[in-house]
Formats: C-alpha cells, structure tokens, sequence
C-alpha cells in the first residue's frame, strides 16, 4: 500500500541529496514513518499520523526528539503535496523544539595526552594504533568525526604535508595543512596497519580490527570506555567529555594561539571558519564563546583597544 510512497521516498532523498544533504538519519527515520503508515494501512500523510508516529514511545522519550522527528516528515509531505495536495504538510511549531546545546567539554594538553594514554587498554595493536591516531588527528586538525572516519589513503599526502577532507558537510571539500609531527605520526600508522590489518582492500585511513572502515556508533561506544578509563568525568550536568568536544577545544586553542602571539583575532577567526569547514561564521562563533579564558583574553584586548582611541 505504501509502494508509491517508498518510490516517492527514494526520489525525495535523490534531490535533497543532490542539493548536498546527507539525510543518513532522515532516511532511516522516514523508513520506520512509512512502516508506521503501512501498519495502520494508510496509503498518504496525514498530519495525525506524522504525530502519532513523532511522538512515541507514548508516554515517554523527549519533547526535542519528538519535534525532530516531526520536521523529517514534515520535509518529505512538503515535497509529496507538492505532486499530490491528498499529502498533509504538518506546521511548523506544531511540536515545539526547545533550543539547547550541551555546553563544551574543553580538553587540556593532559587530558588529550590521559585519552591517548587509554589506549592501550584496546585489545588489540591494531584498535590501540586505530584509536590513539584518531583522538591525535581531532585534537591537532579540528576536523569532525565523521570526516576523519571517512577520510580515505589517498586524501592524505604524506610528502606535500596535506589533508583533503572530501566528506564535509553540505558536501563540501577542502584542504588542510599537517604539522609535521602529524605527518610522521600518520606515516608510522600507516605502516603498521600495512603490517596488522586483514586484506579487505578498504581505502579508508583509518581501520577497525577486521580491517574495515570504522563505524561512527562503534567509535563513540569505545571513546567513552577510554574516557572513563582516563578519569575524566563530567564538569557539570550538560558539560560532559564527548569525542567532539575535542573540535571546539582545538578551536579555542587556535584563537587563544593568536592571542599570544598578537595577531588580529577577526583575522584568524576568518580562517579558523573556513578551516573547521563552517558555513557560516555563526557556528564558529559558538564554538569559542563557551571558554571563559577566551572570553577574557578577548575582553582584555577590547577595552585596550578602546582605551587607545582619542
């Protein structure tokens, strides 16, 4: 009963996606939205059905996730009613979204050096090699997770010191430069992945055990087991240490970097933008406002500046 509307679904995906979406979790969740439908043996979107299906578990689950799952499928009918007006559109508001962010966990030389430590807990050379170049490549590059999971050998060359990160959001490309501790750290691990990892010919950089590209559930399950085998807990009910926190702390060391040495902050936060691969200077902003030590240093050249002027 619902064949047109996978069919509806499939081409759906196709256009967002050639706009530069990667809807990996949209598509899984308009899958389950459509098995909803089929089980209820309705054969279009109705706007009671997107809510009762938004909001489950009945009884349960959070306002915010709900409004999530409201907005995947208020995409799709809009795109639906716009071949089909049968299709209702759910409003927007209709399950209200509380804005919250958790604040940032920024990790100290120590702590990264306590992550990288943890480690050798892994079972085995390959995983404790895999894991402990990972934590090095997002504290020293900035770059998101899943770009560094899906960084493939060749986006890395090893002679000319760079990095291309091909897998950005929105999918956009580009190109950073390694320190050369970096370099040689990427050089030693590629040799003993050539040595340890199974044949799979996989591309990817960086590999799990079975020599295949690491999946993002199973990196975030492991990076707390060694979290915890650091001893690093949480600084307050939503600042807890996350493998991403890693990108924000790397961006406030960049501008604290500029600071000291007496650079133009605007300057650097220019680059610092295009560098993390943000759309929008916003987003970079948001990134540093939560370090009270930033927000100092940047204070104090503030009123120096002021204090200046005729």
């Amino acid at each position: 009963m619902t064949g047109l509307l996978r069919d509806g679904l499939v081409d759906y995906l196709a256009l967002r996606r050639a706009l530069g979406y990667r809807l990996d979790r949209p598509e899984k969740l308009l899958g389950q939205f459509l098995d909803h439908l089929e089980h209820a043996g309705q054969s279009r979107i109705t706007v009671a059905a997107a809510l009762d299906w938004a909001q489950r578990p009945a009884g349960g689950g959070d306002s915010n996730w709900w409004a999530y799952r409201l907005s995947a499928v208020r995409g799709f009918a809009t795109y639906l009613h716009t071949l089909d007006p049968e299709h209702e559109v759910p409003a927007a508001g209709l399950l209200p979204q509380r804005p919250h962010r958790a604040s940032p966990y920024l990790y100290s030389a120590a702590d990264i050096t306590a992550l990288v430590a943890a480690t050798s807990s892994l079972r085995t050379p390959l995983r404790r090699a895999t894991f402990a170049t990972l934590i090095g490549l997002l504290a020293v590059t900035g770059i998101r997770v899943g770009e560094a999971i899906a960084l493939d050998r060749g986006d890395v060359d090893l002679t000319a010191g760079r990095l291309v990160v091909c897998h950005g959001k929105f999918g956009k490309t580009r190109e950073l430069a390694l320190h050369p501790t970096t370099i040689d750290a990427l050089r030693r691990y590629q040799r003993l992945r050539d040595r340890l990892a199974p044949p799979t010919g996989t591309p990817a950089l960086l590999v799990s055990a079975a020599g295949t590209r690491l999946l993002y559930c199973n990196v975030h399950h492991a990076f707390h087991r060694l979290v915890n085998r650091a001893g690093l807990t949480p600084r307050a009910g939503s600042c807890r240490p996350r493998i991403h926190d890693l990108r924000h702390s790397f961006a406030v060391a960049a501008m604290l970097e500029a600071y000291a040495a007496g650079q133009d902050g605007q300057t650097r936060l220019t680059l610092l933008s295009t560098w993390l691969g943000h759309v929008h200077p916003a987003s970079t902003y948001w990134y540093l406002s939560a370090s009270p030590e930033l927000m100092a240093v940047a204070g104090q050249r503030l009123e120096a500046h002021l204090a200046s002027r005729p």
